[in-house]
């Protein structure tokens, strides 16, 4: 494929848009961050839960924007649905958090009472250490239910940046164009969320909650519906 003027502008562009897109979306590194910092998960861990996300994130619209091409859609329209799409991504996000908060209280209240939560292969139970309460620590797994719902969250969640970067190459014939924009823009959008999440994580080791420890989880949903409220309120 020969990269022409119009091709440089499209994959610069493509770079660009996919820097700007993430570090202006707080839902691409705070729920990471604020969940893998409850969960007490590896930087490892953390980071492949946040770049898997973000691959199923810019897959989905990738997708979606293929199928819109070889249907004749214009990418106007393509960019309504897209933001329709989104509108129920930030939803759902939002839902995640709440959902997600008020376990976290729940446990918070079970742990005061001496009770102390664990989670087993995906099984989660409560057990008494008499009177003093006693936390092992987070032993959920990346791939459990929290990864899951994280992960829906995502795909349901649309990169309307990368619609127009796709579909003009792609409406004029240039599929490989378009293919190598949608690369660029996914390797720099998940650079990006790699970054981000690993600056973010380096930031939370120097704080200590103390005795508010067991409210990490409540705190967590609390800033993940708040990441998801933003993006309903400003359109990130």
């Amino acid at each position: 494929m020969e990269l022409t003027g119009f091709s440089w502008s499209v994959l610069l562009a493509a770079m660009g848009v996919g820097v700007v897109h993430t570090v202006l979306g707080p839902d691409h590194y705070l729920p990471f961050l604020m969940i893998g910092r409850a969960r007490g998960w590896s930087r490892t861990r953390t980071v492949s839960v946040a770049t898997t996300c973000g691959l199923a994130h810019v897959l989905s619209s990738v997708a979606l924007g293929s199928i819109g091409v070889l249907l004749g859609v214009t990418v106007g329209r393509m960019e309504q649905m897209e933001g329709g799409r989104g509108s129920l991504a930030a939803w759902a996000l939002v839902a995640f958090g709440v959902a997600y908060g008020l376990w976290g209280i729940r446990r918070a209240v079970r742990l005061k009472r001496g009770m102390a939560a664990h989670t087993h292969h995906g099984h989660f139970h409560l057990h008494s250490h008499g009177d003093r309460p006693h936390d092992h620590g987070p032993t959920v797994s990346g791939r459990g239910p929290t990864f899951w719902a994280l992960l829906i969250v995502f795909i349901l969640g649309p990169c309307e940046p990368l619609i127009p970067l796709f579909m003009l190459p792609a409406s004029r014939g240039q599929w490989g164009l378009a293919v190598l924009a949608s690369a660029v823009f996914g390797a720099v959008t998940l650079i990006s969320m790699a970054v981000l999440t690993l600056l973010g994580l380096a930031g939370l080791e120097h704080v200590r909650f103390g005795r508010l420890e067991r409210w990490s989880h409540a705190l967590a949903g609390a800033v993940i519906a708040a990441s998801g409220l933003c993006i309903v309120t400003l359109g990130l």
